[in-house]
């Protein structure tokens, strides 16, 4: 056990997006800030950016007790922009990779800056969002705090993994004090002093009264918001409410408030933010700096992006003629140069062997002719040796000849063989401004290639000889433009193939959706006949196309291509595919297309591993974002697909639960474990996404920055306006069913043994545990992981519990045992239940037990404890209203009250009558007298 703790600690260190930040002294430096293409010009923006980092810089010192500041930051200026003389070449910076991205959300609601985060504990984010609303509107700063120090609050999340501290679908938790329970805010500190506050708002006006409890929950009622003093004493937390002014510092081991429901406890084992900063090789690379303030001021270099600049440099030596390699290279650079390459951009073409040849200068791709143009310029005969050197010196070349450097341009580097001199040009390569994007085709492709792309920035792809899996086309399919404009992309929406016997079909199913239709292509290959095998296409509307309209080019026999005209029609397209050669041959399906409007984001996917290198026997993590615009994708079914080198590929269903690999639910990120590690070498992913009308939803993007209700000053509440929502009907419009394909690129693992692999991975941790209180049982309930973490299925569970969370933390083998003779694991992801009657603790009013949970497989491996769950008898105090007895006393009192004034009103009328009739006998007798 204690060698595979060591074993995630290694692994946890993720690449965060390509960022190239890096750590000197102190000072961060290359951090990457771009703004969105499709934003209107506005240099408030890039102002804003400015003092906002400037700002921060101090802050981030003083709350890091001096130990990291922002040195030197890029902004990356769109396109369309007016040109200015400070601005500067972007070289391999792109939106695509950058730290901090600045575009509108998807819907017109919202302007909550969040940070993207995939990993767990510790593992750096992917990127920042702020809105152009966020950085020019200053009245958010009422309700998210100063740019400056929302920077700071997100930066954490991004640069050491950790986690917010409040928690917007547990607001509430119970808490025990000297024995006495009450409902607290989610928060830290928990000295953060407040009101717990409703607002109840018409079209006019706004009312606010304390909250009241909820019968259900036990907690307070929904609509309910912690309302925070403006005056605080605390200076903790950043992760929390960093809008408060008091607010300079992360949460530490002293302030942390370990009992909250939230992210950073749940992810982080209840350790603080600082301790989790503490722990990062920022942290342990660096010394505080004596200095009140940032030695250095930021600087800011201003970058503008240009037209796309891209240079094919293909290996065509002897050993390209194998395998039907040229052949292939061909299908795959033919369909780039078709379907895949921008509108607007420039490509040249390169090949190489011994020597070096350029085929083409640059062309800008204006028109269908010019693509017509470059693909007759493509190799189709090998021969020679290989010099990778020469060939991306050539390809430099053909860029200089238009260009009077190669800042900001691409190449595309495909070899399948080996070359000893690939050092000597690597400098050259790093120092050039140039990306370089490599292709790894077949076994024998020389393992330094993925160097020249880890200097710059570019993609790393490969793709194997077996011809039924399409990876040469998918790696040429994946190499898209990093600009950010995504209306202008390609996306693949299928990439099938498999070997078909004679006479026999192949069927599919092409879902075209209603965000995408423009420049449709529907691809068919085929690996042995000279003539096309017979194909059928029906469109939703029952529209056919046969063979006879597709297109065959004669440089290229083995392609039928058909683009259809306008926008494709929504809905499933069918097709049918006979194998009408004399033997069997592998028969391929590719279907790309574009956005249908510039208005409507489409639904993309991005798949990657969690590290593009990696030593056996640590574990990796697939992962695949599903989205549109800004908002996640949910109940998609995505299968992903692991090529190694050579062997035969493993599937596996990516999930979005929250358990296993996948640490938050419904975030639009689908993940996995990887361990079927089939050897040394490259591997590469592919993921097929499907997403049906009936299951599929939008959702919302988790990790937000906290929207505070308003502030108590003075003893006055003051409200801020309600956070906007969208409703459902608003994110649901439109999505509908679609199928998408995407490339995760290659990786490589090394050390694995030669002989095979034992049983090294123990199940993965459980980090969905939940526990309640039913009546005089306890319930739990967590999703199953598996036997080797989330594949499999898992032996047997040990259930321990407590009353102090940290000793079940801390020495969880000393913690009571709760007896699971009858608990059996069910396979991993399926939901698992559990209840049991405690004889050894009394449970009443205030009662508080904690829970955790551990896995073994059948190898004696032992998961991680997982979080800690918390059930809590809780009865609310009754509402400020009379009791009974009050009611009943105040009855007696009543009646006794009706009494007496009955009496008193009695004893009147008495003594009013006898008055009267006196009078009366004297009026009779007075006349009497005088006579």
């Amino acid at each position: 056990m204690r060698v595979f703790k060591s074993l995630v600690l290694l692994f946890l260190v993720p690449v965060m997006r390509g960022s190239k930040v890096q750590l000197k002294n102190g000072g961060y430096e290359d951090i990457v800030i771009a703004i969105n293409p499709e934003l209107p010009e506005d240099h408030n923006i890039i102002r804003n950016i400015q003092a906002m980092v400037k700002e921060a810089s101090t802050y981030l010192f003083s709350a890091t007790k001096q130990r990291f500041f922002f040195k030197a930051v890029k902004i990356i200026i769109p396109l369309h922009w007016q040109t200015k003389p400070e601005y500067l070449n972007i070289k391999t910076e792109s939106y695509e990779k950058a730290d901090v991205i600045v575009a509108n959300p998807f819907l017109k609601y919202g302007d909550d800056p969040y940070t993207l985060q995939y990993g767990g504990c510790g593992e750096k984010g992917r990127y920042i969002h702020f809105t152009p609303d966020f950085l020019l509107k200053d009245n958010l700063n009422n309700i998210y705090g100063s740019r400056a120090k929302v920077f700071v609050h997100e930066w954490a999340h991004l640069r050491w993994g950790v986690f917010d501290e409040y928690n917007n679908d547990a607001p509430f938790y119970v808490s025990v004090n000297s024995g006495k329970g009450s409902v607290e805010a989610t928060r830290c500190s928990g000295d953060v002093t407040g009101k717990y506050i409703v607002q109840s708002c018409t079209e006019n006006s706004c009312t606010t009264r304390e909250c009241k409890y909820d019968e259900q929950t036990k907690l307070y009622e929904a609509g309910c918001k912690f309302v925070p003093n403006k005056t605080q004493n605390v200076p903790a937390s950043i992760m929390y409410m960093q809008s408060l002014p008091s607010v300079v510092e992360f949460c530490d081991r002293s302030t942390h408030n370990e009992k909250a429901t939230n992210m950073q406890n749940k992810m982080c084992n209840y350790h603080s933010t600082w301790e989790v900063i503490m722990k990062s090789s920022d942290f342990n690379n660096t010394s505080p700096i004596n200095s009140a303030s940032p030695p250095i001021e930021t600087s800011f270099s201003l970058l503008q992006t240009k037209d796309r600049v891209i240079c094919l440099v293909l290996d065509v030596s002897g050993s390209m003629t194998g395998n039907n390699r040229i052949k292939r290279l061909y299908q795959a650079a033919e369909i780039f140069l078709l379907q895949i390459v921008e509108m607007g951009s420039w490509v040249g073409i390169v090949t190489f062997h011994s020597t070096a040849k350029i085929e083409t200068y640059l062309k800008q791709i204006v028109s269908e002719n010019v693509r017509q143009s470059l693909i007759s310029c493509l190799p189709i005969s090998a021969n020679g040796g290989t010099n990778i050197c020469e060939g991306v010196r050539k390809g430099f070349e053909v860029i200089k000849q238009k260009y009077s450097n190669l800042d900001g341009s691409e190449i595309v580097l495909l070899t399948d063989g080996e070359d000893s001199g690939m050092s000597r040009c690597l400098t050259v390569v790093k120092n050039s401004g140039s990306i370089i994007h490599t292709i790894a085709l077949g076994p024998n492709a020389a393992s330094e290639l993925e160097q020249f792309s880890d200097v710059t920035g570019g993609l790393k792809l490969s793709a194997t000889d077996t011809v039924d899996s399409n990876g040469l086309i998918d790696a040429f399919s994946g190499i898209s433009s990093g600009s950010g404009n995504i209306s202008e992309q390609s996306i693949q929406l299928e990439s099938t193939a498999r070997s078909v016997a004679v006479k026999q079909w192949m069927n599919g199913t092409v879902t075209i959706d209603s965000t995408v239709g423009n420049d449709t292509f529907f691809v068919v290959t085929w690996d042995q006949s000279t003539s096309p095998p017979d194909i059928l296409l029906r469109d939703p509307k029952g529209k056919e196309y046969r063979t006879s309209g597709f297109t065959v080019s004669n440089l290229n026999l083995q392609t039928a291509r058909l683009n259809i005209s306008g926008t494709a029609e929504v809905g499933d397209w069918l097709y049918w595919i006979q194998n009408n050669h004399r033997v069997s041959q592998v028969i391929s399906m590719i279907v790309t297309s574009r956005a249908a409007s510039l208005s409507v984001p489409p639904v993309t996917v991005k798949a990657h591993m969690n590290k593009d290198t990696n030593n056996f026997p640590n574990p990796m993590v697939i992962y695949a974002e599903v989205s549109q615009g800004f908002l996640p994708v949910l109940g998609a079914t995505v299968m992903a697909t692991v090529e190694p080198q050579t062997g035969s590929a493993v599937e596996l269903k990516l999930l979005d639960d929250g358990s296993g690999a996948d640490i938050t639910k419904n975030d639009g990120i689908y993940s996995k474990y990887f361990t079927s590690f089939k050897g040394n070498g490259r591997y590469n992913l592919k993921v097929h996404i499907q997403g049906r009308n009936k299951t599929v939803r939008l959702g919302r993007r988790q990790s937000r920055a906290l929207y505070v209700p308003g502030y108590i000053e003075n003893g006055e509440i003051k409200m801020n306006a309600p956070r906007p929502e969208v409703s459902d009907d608003e994110i649901q419009a439109k999505l509908g069913s679609f199928s998408r394909v995407a490339t995760g690129g290659s990786f490589v693992v090394e050390n694995v043994p030669s002989g095979g692999t034992t049983d090294v991975f123990p199940p993965c941790k459980i980090i969905d545990l939940e526990a309640q209180f039913e009546e005089d049982k306890i319930h739990l309930s967590w999703t199953a992981p598996g036997n080797d973490l989330d594949v499999g299925q898992a032996d047997r569970y040990i259930i321990k519990m407590s009353e102090s969370l940290l000793d079940l933390r801390n020495t969880f083998e000393n913690a009571t045992s709760v007896n699971t003779s009858s608990l059996v694991p069910n396979p991993a992801g399926t939901k698992e239940s559990f209840q049991f009657k405690s004889e050894s603790v009394t449970i009443e009013n205030g009662t508080i037990i904690y829970f955790a949970i551990r896995a073994i497989d059948n190898a004696s491996l032992t998961s991680e404890v997982s979080n800690i769950a918390q059930a809590a008898l809780f009865l609310p105090p009754k509402e400020s209203l009379p009791n009974d007895d009050v009611i009943n006393e105040g009855i007696k009192v009543s009646i006794i009250v009706l009494m007496v004034t009955g009496a008193v009103i009695a004893v009147l009328i008495v003594v009013s009558t006898t008055v009267c009739i006196l009078n009366k006998k004297n009026r009779k007798g007075g006349p009497e007298l005088r006579m």
